[in-house]
């Protein structure tokens, strides 16, 4: 097992409703695959808003996880450049000059939706941080 840390970024513009959910979820995985030495996770926005959207922390919530000690930050390039995954939410026009693997989800913003939708969103944020755990542990354990 490679012995270096994996350092992955979830990322998007208010970094107030999908990048928070992506970060709790990859903080689950994290803790569930034993790779909570191995793995360091960056959650930031490129303009943060002023606090996580309520519909988030309500969806969010329902899945026992507790977004509300939570702040939007900013994230520097050079934190996402010290990454070996970024994923961007869907609203990024993000332009890194290093050699981490960018991925754009491409998910629907939460904000100003209602709890249905954010739960839809949810789940896609979710199966997607699994599956990037899944090649996490994957290339890992070469």
């Amino acid at each position: 097992m490679s012995a270096e840390t994996t350092r992955i970024a979830m990322v998007c513009v208010q970094n107030a409703g999908r990048s928070q959910m992506a970060t709790a979820y990859a903080e689950r995985e994290r803790e569930a695959r034993g790779l909570a030495d191995a793995v360091e996770i960056r959650s930031g926005g490129t303009h943060p808003a002023e606090s996580v959207h309520d519909v988030v922390l309500e969806a969010m919530d329902e899945e026992g996880i507790d977004l509300s000690d939570r702040a939007p930050r900013e994230i520097t390039e050079a934190e996402l450049e010290a990454c070996d995954y970024v994923a961007t939410m869907g609203c990024s026009t993000l332009e890194l000059d290093a050699d981490a693997d960018v991925r754009d989800w491409n998910l629907e913003d939460p904000h100003g939706r209602d709890l249905e939708s954010v739960r839809e969103i949810r789940e896609d944020v979710k199966a997607r941080v699994e599956a990037l755990f899944g090649e996490i542990e994957a290339e890992r354990s070469e």
